[in-house]
């Protein structure tokens, strides 16, 4: 018998690991399901280094199969298996919308709101004036009209949802005019053509990719179509030989052949943003304002909300979508209700939206704070490294989440670059972020990246504390 198949012999039993104390604690305070199924992978798990392993001396003093070793393992990854898969992240990447990472926090408001609706019961669908049934949609119109100068609004889950449903009102099974430039994909292999054409409408596409003139699309018109889209390109942005028609000179022709015009926004934005030196971004209500029937736009992104869509408009147009059947399969619920209201409520003051929206702080954070934080965040970091493995450098952040494509976001980034030869910086970012307080960074030529743009200031403390676990094997 070689060694592998010794060893093989000598892997402790379900029944022995379980007499451990270590387990016999776990099975005390987690389900015995998820204990057993612990214990049952640390076994199979050593079972399978062994036999694959070629040669014994592979093996020879780096396995350990003590029952109170195998034990302690298969106790950390009952622990594993217990805890929740959503869990909340330290962004130090420096992209302030990231898709990955739940796209923007709330704001406080926003994630009180949801809480006090999460304990009770609450006026959903009752309207507390007449005590009779009313929409989940009257808690958010008047609002969002007041915002956006819009007749009437409905929100739904999200913007690709809003798209969709305006579309198959208005145009299902009829022509929708769009220029090639604007037939862009949002994410996720989710492309405008295709959303056009689940929604029931046929695409017709006109111009070419860099320029589309008014009469392209005067050209494009015939019996058979129902409206123009505009789609502004927010995930990227053209330069050079480039040409596109404006809401108001499209929304004219429009009325004038009788046909709709439906912008495609994206990222809502409602307030100025070459005041906070950033790039300009259409506003809702300049596309309100210069004639467009119908506008959708994200609740989420730059807007700082949760994860929704809004389509603002005429009244008529917004009640005909409101009684396609396909709107309850593409509705809001409570939680979105709730922390929709408090963040928009914080948009009646533009100064209050941008000190307690998440995404705006971020957005307009001053240089000197991003300098202060990150050489006090370098002092912490080079306690655990040494200073000759930690640095200052500048950079630059991203705005991400597909808007602002040309926005450069002046940062200081925190670097480690461990020197000694014992840490692998991937194998370093690979455990950080499997820690029990995850942690997405930025790796570089094998420098580790922390941006405090992203970081908030009461998850410092638990930067460090994760950085220093990894360190010390915890």
């Amino acid at each position: 018998m070689n060694y592998s198949q010794n060893l093989l012999r000598e892997l402790p039993a379900v029944d022995r690991l379980l007499k451990e104390a270590v387990l016999e604690e776990s099975l005390q305070n987690l389900p015995r399901r998820l204990v057993l199924q612990a214990v049952k992978d640390t076994i199979n798990s050593y079972r399978k280094r062994i036999a694959s392993s070629s040669a014994s001396d592979q093996l020879s003093g780096q396995i350990n199969l003590s029952p109170h070793v195998l034990a302690a393992e298969a106790a950390a990854l009952a622990e594993n298996y217990a805890g929740m898969n959503l869990k909340s992240v330290i962004n130090a990447t420096g992209v302030v919308i990231h898709t990955n990472l739940g796209r923007v926090p709330l704001a406080r408001a926003a994630v009180e709101a949801i809480s006090d609706i999460a304990a009770s019961y609450n006026n959903l669908e009752l309207s507390l004036k007449t005590g009779r049934r009313g929409s989940r949609q009257e808690h958010l119109e008047e609002l969002i009209c007041d915002l956006t100068g819009a007749e009437a609004a409905l929100v739904l889950n999200n913007n690709a949802a809003a798209v969709f449903l305006a579309l198959n009102t208005i145009a299902g099974g009829r022509e929708v005019v769009v220029s090639r430039g604007q037939l862009v994909e949002i994410g996720s292999s989710f492309r405008i053509p295709e959303i056009m054409i689940s929604s029931g409408a046929r695409l017709a596409e006109v111009g070419t990719t860099n320029k589309t003139h008014l009469r392209d699309y005067e050209a494009a018109v015939n019996e058979d179509t129902a409206a123009f889209l505009k789609v502004h390109t927010s995930n990227y942005y053209m330069v050079g030989f480039t040409a596109e028609v404006g809401t108001a000179d499209l929304a004219a022709l429009a009325h004038r052949k009788g046909l709709l015009l439906l912008e495609d926004l994206g990222s809502g934005v409602l307030f100025d943003l070459e005041k906070y030196n950033l790039p300009a971004e259409p506003l809702v209500q300049d596309s309100i304002s210069a004639g467009a029937d119908l506008v959708t736009f994200s609740g989420d992104k730059m807007l700082g909300g949760p994860q929704s869509g809004i389509i603002v408009g005429r009244k008529d147009l917004i009640s005909d979508i409101r009684s396609n059947q396909l709107a309850r399969a593409l509705r809001i619920d409570k939680f979105t209700i709730a922390s929709l209201e408090a963040t928009l409520r914080l948009y009646l003051d533009e100064e209050t939206a941008v000190n307690e929206i998440p995404v705006w702080r971020m957005l307009t954070i001053d240089s000197d704070t991003l300098q202060q934080r990150a050489y006090a965040l370098a002092e912490r970091f080079a306690e655990i490294f040494g200073s000759d493995q930690v640095g200052v450098t500048e950079g630059f952040s991203k705005v991400g989440g597909g808007a602002l494509p040309s926005a450069e976001l002046p940062t200081y980034l925190v670097t480690i670059k461990p020197a000694d030869g014992k840490i692998h910086p991937t194998e370093f970012a690979e455990q950080l972020w499997r820690g029990d307080q995850p942690v997405i960074l930025r790796l570089q030529q094998d420098t580790l990246l922390f941006d405090p743009r992203t970081i908030f200031e009461n998850q410092e403390d638990e930067l460090v504390e994760a950085i220093r676990k990894v360190l010390n094997g915890q």
